[in-house]
């Protein structure tokens, strides 16, 4: 009887989820019990599709707040060093374990030995997905590959496995997953090719983890990425295109309503036809949404157009928006306001709106035409994997491990820089030359390949930007220092009328004191010391009150297990630093 209520509790749940009619013409659900059910090809992919609930939303496009890498009004937890032992909650959830653990016992019902091959790999898939996030999160944790009956004392009760371990499971289930899956492209649905990119994500993740960590054994877990991404890279219809082809360049690529199969591997499907959508275009054009913004590092960050470092330049923190951006890395300008910015489907070129970002940088990844600017109105698909991130994948895991060629990099970074019309990556120059403003960044880079590893890792910030990485890849790093940095903004040098889009006419005006008279309409007028904070460099500072942060390296690179967890579970021990 048990088995019935839980299938049916799990259908219920989907059918809610799913927001579609072609699950209310199936037989009744008060005939499914687990002996009727798991029997044919359209059972498993009715059970298989709740697994999809796990994948994100908002915070694919927000998720790099946590980090500090969109500045908003209201600094995130991590940021702030504000994170406290929660009671209970706080991602030790296992449910959706249970689901797949169950799944996984049962599909083997079925007589269409296709259709099992196919859906256990799909389970699989997210086995493995579920268990990368307990990892990235908790580091160790108990590895649990059947269901547990509540009088389990034993498993209910089992001590943590080690991270090493949980990744050899994970990587055990994404080879079975690639052995298995359907090799075909479909945006939203898991395929072979799925778990090739999450299979070249875990690795690189866990071998960067324990590389600078010290911890033996960290290559097998590089290669296994490199050889994943590689697999991609040569028996896969993923391509990424070269400049010159609107239709796919990277604004395009990112403000398209559907997802663009060319490159993206796996994608949450957004659709105003059932009333699935997201917030992206209000949560950028607002004001009174938190204001994102990118931080300066960041600009700073982007190279120049013929290849050459900003920051070579004298006082580049002196230099005002319409010279900062000028003749940029082109994926600059398709990722925050800047001269000549229209909205998607308008000709009107538009200012940036300080009112709407912290930083002056407004963001314009996933924005799409102003009829989608309304509270949760936004449709378009966001990236669950993509191939522009196997290719970074690839360059980074053969620098990490010593291996990598000047082949290598034209065939993964330099495609990415061609789709921009940015010159390539010449690995003896960057190794000859390591970009001190980069290398300030990473201190804990050394070695033959130190010039190198560091401009991977500013490509990678640069073409993953609002995709939810930054937070792992600090972490991997071990470069929590990273984020006390100064969070600043542009450049202003004082009281004033500024163009900010180049046509000699005042799109901002920055006061003290009584504010102007007879206004023009359409101008931004802001008070400093109120509206806007400038530090002593004349930089906009976003958050005056918290220019003391601070991270703890023995803490926080991991979150807390809930205090009840421990309590139910003797054999648990807390994070170091969470005692």
């Amino acid at each position: 009887m048990k088995h019935r209520i839980y299938i049916l509790t799990f259908l219920c749940s989907l059918i809610l989820f799913s927001c579609s009619d072609e699950y209310l013409n199936k037989e009744p659900l008060s005939d499914v019990t687990e002996e009727s059910f798991f029997q044919k090809s359209s059972d498993l992919e009715l059970y298989t599709n709740g697994f999809y609930r796990m994948f994100p939303e908002a915070s694919v496009y927000n998720g790099d707040e946590r980090a500090g890498e969109i500045i908003t009004t209201n600094l995130s937890e991590e940021m702030r060093s504000a994170r406290l032992i929660p009671t209970s909650g706080g991602g030790w959830n296992w449910d959706y374990l249970r689901d797949i653990n169950y799944f996984l016992e049962h599909y083997e019902k079925c007589d269409d030995e296709n259709a099992k091959k196919h859906y256990s790999g799909v389970a699989r898939f997210f086995r493995a997905y579920f268990y990368f996030d307990k990892l990235k999160r908790f580091g160790d944790v108990p590895w649990y590959d059947y269901t547990i009956d509540p009088t389990d004392t034993e498993s209910l009760q089992k001590p943590r496995d080690s991270r090493q371990f949980v990744t050899d499971k994970i990587i055990e289930d994404l080879d079975y997953a690639i052995a298995n899956l359907n090799d075909e492209t479909q945006a939203y649905r898991i395929t072979k090719y799925s778990a090739l990119a999450l299979k070249s994500r875990v690795g690189l993740y866990e071998g960067t983890y324990e590389k600078y960590r010290n911890i033996d054994g960290y290559e097998k877990f590089l290669q296994a990425s490199a050889d994943a991404s590689l697999m991609l890279m040569d028996d896969s219809p993923y391509t990424i295109y070269s400049t010159g082809d609107t239709m796919h360049d990277y604004m395009n690529l990112f403000n398209a309503h559907d997802a663009e199969t060319s490159e993206m591997i796996l994608s949450r499907q957004f659709t105003q036809t059932v009333a699935v959508d997201h917030n992206v275009n209000y949560y950028t054009t607002t004001s009174s949404y938190g204001r994102p913004g990118m931080p300066k590092e960041l600009v700073n960050s982007y190279l120049m157009n013929d290849g050459s470092r900003f920051t070579d330049q004298a006082n580049y923190n002196a230099i005002f928006f319409l010279e900062e951006v000028a003749n940029r890395d082109p994926r600059l300008s398709q990722t925050i306001r800047t001269p000549g910015y229209t909205r998607k489907g308008e000709t009107m070129e538009i200012a940036p709106n300080l009112g709407a970002t912290t930083t002056g940088y407004q963001l314009t990844k996933y924005v799409t035409e102003p009829v989608y600017d309304t509270n949760d109105e936004s449709i378009t698909d966001l990236p669950i994997l993509r191939f522009g991130e196997v290719l970074l994948n690839y360059a980074e895991a053969k620098a990490e491990l010593g291996t990598i060629s000047q082949t290598d990099l034209d065939n993964s970074i330099q495609q990415l820089r061609n789709r921009v019309g940015m010159p390539g990556l010449s690995m003896a120059e960057a190794n000859s030359n390591p970009d001190p403003f980069m290398a300030e960044q990473y201190p804990t880079v050394t070695g033959a390949n130190k010039g190198l590893i560091l401009e991977i890792r500013r490509e990678r910030r640069i073409e993953l930007y609002m995709e939810n990485h930054r937070w792992d890849d600090i972490v991997r790093w071990k470069s929590g220092q990273t984020i006390t940095n100064p969070l600043r903004g542009m450049y202003f040098p004082g009281p004033g009328n500024y163009d900010l889009d180049g046509d000699d006419n005042t799109d901002v005006v920055l006061f003290e004191g009584e504010e102007p008279g007879g206004q023009t309409e359409g101008i931004q007028y802001i008070e400093l010391g109120s509206d806007i904070f400038l530090d002593e460099n004349n930089l906009v500072d976003p958050q005056p009150d918290f220019n003391n942060r601070t991270f703890d390296e023995e803490r926080d690179y991991l979150y807390p297990i809930p205090r009840v967890e421990l309590q139910l579970n003797p054999n648990l021990t807390q994070n170091p630093g969470w005692e």
